[in-house]
Formats: structure tokens, sequence, C-alpha cells
């Protein structure tokens, strides 16, 4: 009884352990998504950040410890 008691607790280490150890694919976040466009221009400056495609433009500043966004969408509509 004690054989299997310890190898079943060995088996559960190592099943937790090669768990835990596993890659996790995180989600890309819009700026990332966009940035990856084959016609994107990323322009990162010290608290500044913008992104420019054919369709929208997004503006990421940080000020005075907050985060403000602009997104501006052309529209051909005009």
């Amino acid at each position: 009884m004690k054989i299997a008691l310890k190898s079943v607790l060995i088996l559960l280490a190592l099943s937790l352990s090669f768990v835990s150890c596993r890659e996790q694919e995180e989600e890309k976040s819009e700026i990332e998504q966009l940035a990856e466009e084959e016609d994107a221009k990323v322009k990162v400056k010290e608290d500044k950040i913008k992104v420019k495609t054919d369709d929208k433009k997004i503006k990421i500043k940080e000020d005075d410890g907050e985060i403000k966004k602009k997104v501006k969408i052309d529209n051909d509509d005009n």
C-alpha cells in the first residue's frame, strides 16, 4: 500500500510540474495587432505612442500618471 501511495504522489508531483511550466500564449492588445499590419507606422517617444494605419490613427499618452487614448477612424464616406 505504501508503494502505491508513493507512486501516486510522485506521479502527481511530476504532472503538476509539467503543467505549470507549460508555455501560455498571451492575447495581443489592439495596439500590438495594429502594429503588425503591413502598412502600420509606429512611433514611440518617452510618454507617447502613435500607431497609424490606412484607416486608423491611435495616440496613447501618459500625463501625470493618467493614460489617455485617442482613436481616429478615417472614413471614405466624406
